[in-house]
């Protein structure tokens, strides 16, 4: 599956974002609960434009990661009521920009606007283009029994079932010792 380039680069930040949660997290804990890992994140995913790095835009930002989260869960009829409300609170007005050596792609709020407020709009559009292309399948929870980590199957063959290779290795593990005991 190949969706356009800032649209894949949405949708792994919505998952990077989201699997920060203490429910999705590797630790358990939540691993974005200071502006200290909020900078740290947005330092491996820029985001231009404004960034206060404060406990308002910490909490905003928490706020918009549980409506990911929660976005992701939703079949396609839901998704697009979502989706258009984000859209429609922040105003959204669509335009083309091309900055930071990054080719042309999809805008549709100022640079001064909140940051949390800019990641739903770019995640927004991002699911824009997977309800249209009818593939909300591709959004997923990890198939492993202790994990609720969130994935994007970019796959050609969408069987993509696990948030991680870690995941898989584990559910496999499992499975492994399940056929040997039942063998043996």
């Amino acid at each position: 599956m190949r969706f356009a380039p800032d649209t894949e680069e949405s949708l792994a930040f919505v998952v990077v974002l989201c699997n920060t949660d203490p429910s999705a997290s590797r630790s358990g804990e939540d691993e974005l609960a200071t502006v200290e890992e909020l900078k740290a994140l947005l330092g491996r995913y820029p985001y231009t434009g404004r960034i206060d790095y404060d406990e308002a835009e910490l909490r905003d930002v928490h706020r918009t990661r549980a409506l990911l989260r929660h976005v992701w869960t939703l079949d396609r009829d839901d998704a697009v009521d979502v989706v258009n409300k984000m859209l429609r609170d922040a105003k959204a007005l669509p335009y083309l920009a091309r900055h930071d050596g990054l080719d042309w792609h999809i805008h549709a709020t100022e640079p001064d606007s909140p940051l949390a407020e800019r990641i739903r709009v770019e995640s927004a559009l991002a699911l824009i283009d997977v309800i249209r292309m009818n593939e909300m399948d591709r959004l997923r929870i990890c198939a492993a029994d202790d994990c609720a980590g969130l994935l994007v199957d970019l796959s050609r063959n969408g069987l993509k079932r696990f948030c991680s290779v870690r995941c898989g290795n584990r559910m496999n593990m499992i499975a492994f010792r399940e056929r040997r005991a039942e063998q043996g």
